[in-house]
């Protein structure tokens, strides 16, 4: 292993996809990685891989006991020294019309994507004070506009964005830097986790639910195969995480989409026109462009 020499840095979610690639450039770079897994196959996979200073951590965030136990661990490792940086990556799917998706399904993505970063938050911040550190929140574009269908995600990318606004002011005092990354579609197996989700919320509705949105079932599968198969290279966002990370003075806001200049426009544009306006004319869009009724 190589010896590293640019600080500690935790991630959530590292077992496949972002998490992973991440974990493994992150710790080729020189950084002290502890990355969170939830098993002990995607922890010896991991392992296996990395080329640097890697140590897998089992830690389920939506579970406070693994998350106490993973803090002990860092803590000891760490020493003095703190962690430099914390990266909320983690993330679950659920997809399908907000009518018909289990208020359980709901319930755990909540757990997941929302309530598990404060968790994980809350208990490695004064890691995080001890090195003036900063704290990347992996957030989406879809946390600035909403789409039919991605609706509980995007709900969950629009409040950790306040979160993010919230921190970054309570934790200015402390010499914590907060940011968060809002990425486009990006190549990885999330895709499929959507398609699979949108398929068992289907096999659970009523015949009168289908009736109104299984006729759109086609689009949505060719959707997420062509965001699998046209999507950014993972590693464009791989890019955008290492750079936020040893920028001296970083961004609040990284986005990493096709066009920058034309995600921005298009924000603006949602701020300076009507809201009613805006959806209407955002969800034409769609309708054409997604042959959705």
């Amino acid at each position: 292993m190589t010896k590293s020499n640019k600080g500690a840095v935790l991630i959530t979610g590292t077992s496949s996809g972002l998490g992973r690639a991440t974990a493994l450039e992150l710790s080729k770079q020189g950084y002290r990685v502890f990355a969170g897994v939830r098993t002990e196959k995607d922890a010896e996979s991991l392992k296996q891989s990395a080329c640097g200073d890697l140590t897998p951590i089992i830690m389920d965030i939506t579970k406070a006991e693994q998350i106490k136990s993973a803090l002990e661990f860092v803590s000891m490792a760490t020493d003095d020294e703190g962690l430099f940086a914390l990266i909320n990556n983690a993330v679950a799917v659920v997809h399908g019309p907000l009518e018909c998706v289990p208020i359980d399904d709901v319930k755990w993505l909540f757990e997941v994507n929302l309530t598990g970063y404060i968790a994980v938050t809350q208990a490695f911040l004064p890691l995080l004070r001890k090195a003036k550190g900063r704290m990347i929140n992996i957030s989406a574009v879809g946390g600035r506009i909403a789409t039919p269908f991605f609706g509980h995600l995007s709900a969950c990318k629009f409040a950790l964005e306040s979160l993010t606004d919230c921190w970054r002011m309570e934790l200015r005092s402390s010499g914590i830097e907060v940011l968060s990354i809002l990425a486009g579609s990006f190549n990885t197996e999330v895709h499929e986790k959507v398609e699979a989700s949108y398929q068992r919320t289907l096999a659970n509705m009523s015949p009168e639910a289908k009736a109104i949105y299984g006729k759109n079932q086609r689009t949505h599968k060719e959707l997420t195969v062509e965001g699998n198969r046209n999507g950014m290279p993972c590693e464009k966002v791989v890019d955008t995480i290492l750079e936020a990370l040893e920028a001296h003075k970083p961004k609040r806001q990284y986005f990493v989409t096709p066009s920058t200049w034309g995600t921005r426009l298009i924000f603006l544009y949602k701020r300076l026109v009507p809201h009613q306006y805006f959806y209407e004319k955002f969800y034409e869009s769609l309708r054409k462009d997604m042959g959705w009724d």
